[in-house]
């Protein structure tokens, strides 16, 4: 009879030894926060334990440290609520062709008829209470009858390129509704993206945005757009193709503002870094010709749109 082999203990996976360590110092500086800190940081356990809103203990610890100490963070003055656009509207600022701003339920969209593509896209998205699934996903796109560039739908067929959302399905449909989700589908918010690009790392900022984010903040306000560059690559209908893509995130606390920007050309793909992708939000200014943030106090627009954080939140 073969000789039996003695078990050997199984060793704890890493992450758990990682987790708990971080357990105990967050528990540790709980201890000596005031009763308003400690509600803050309530919420936010308690948003990491629903695991549907995809946050990590590190994201808890980070956003902690970041809430508190972070030199991010710019002193703003109390804002009123100005819905989808946080700081106003995009003004164009070297952007050579007329914008049609365009409202939506739950976002909206500066269109340019010359380059037949939505040159920005301004939502909100609050977080949430419990699991709350979205309609359907449309299976269809529309022409929005409201430009008078009128792209259909069939413009992408068989060119190489998906037709790709500025404002989100998921996030909008959550948190709007599924009139608000079929709006998403209108050309007029819809631009030429490669699919390894928006099956990857846009569908992850998208997925960020949707879940992780409001979660972590209590609501985001997400400016997002084309980057066209000089390439001049069309569509066989017109529509011009973006070199690039941006995205701009807001978060107000307590009277302090902070922002991150994002650029993804249309070559990224599945394992691309975002850390790299990082830029400040004078440089998108400088690569689309537009304004960002225009209503904001000067010395807080400069100060916010200069500033490049060390990560993705």
């Amino acid at each position: 009879m073969a000789a039996r082999r003695s078990r050997r203990p199984r060793r704890a996976r890493p992450f758990l030894w990682v987790n708990a360590l971080l357990l105990g110092l967050l528990g540790s500086w709980y201890l000596f926060q005031p009763p308003a800190r400690r509600a803050e940081v309530n919420q936010l356990l308690g948003n990491y334990l629903e695991r549907n809103k995809r946050i990590d203990l590190v994201d808890v610890i980070w956003d902690l440290h970041q809430l508190y100490y972070s030199p991010d963070f710019v002193r703003a003055p109390a804002r009123a609520d100005g819905g989808d656009l946080y700081g106003g509207r995009p003004r164009p600022d070297g952007f050579p062709h007329p914008v049609r701003v365009l409202g939506n339920r739950g976002y909206t969209v500066g269109y340019s008829d010359v380059l037949e593509n939505p040159v920005w896209a301004a939502y909100r998205v609050r977080d949430r209470d419990g699991p709350q699934p979205p309609a359907e996903r449309p299976d269809r796109f529309e022409v929005d009858l409201r430009t008078s560039a009128r792209v259909s739908p069939a413009a992408y067929l068989g060119s190489g390129y998906d037709r790709g959302h500025l404002a989100p399905n998921h996030a909008i449909a959550t948190r709007y509704g599924e009139e608000a989700q079929r709006e998403t589908f209108l050309m007029s918010n819809i631009v030429p993206q490669r699919h390894a690009l928006n099956a990857g790392p846009w569908k992850e900022l998208e997925l960020r945005v949707a879940t992780s984010y409001p979660g972590r903040f209590g609501e985001i306000w997400v400016l997002a757009g084309p980057v066209f560059g000089r390439g001049g690559a069309r569509l066989p209908n017109g529509t011009v193709v973006p070199e690039a893509f941006f995205m701009i995130l807001v978060d107000e606390s307590d009277s302090r503002l902070r922002a991150l920007g994002v650029i993804l050309p249309q070559d990224a793909g599945t394992g691309t870094d975002l850390n790299r992708c990082l830029v400040s939000i004078d440089e998108i200014e400088r690569l689309t010709g537009f304004d960002f943030l225009p209503e904001l106090d000067d010395a807080v627009e400069a100060a916010l749109e200069a500033r490049i954080p060390a990560r993705v939140w």
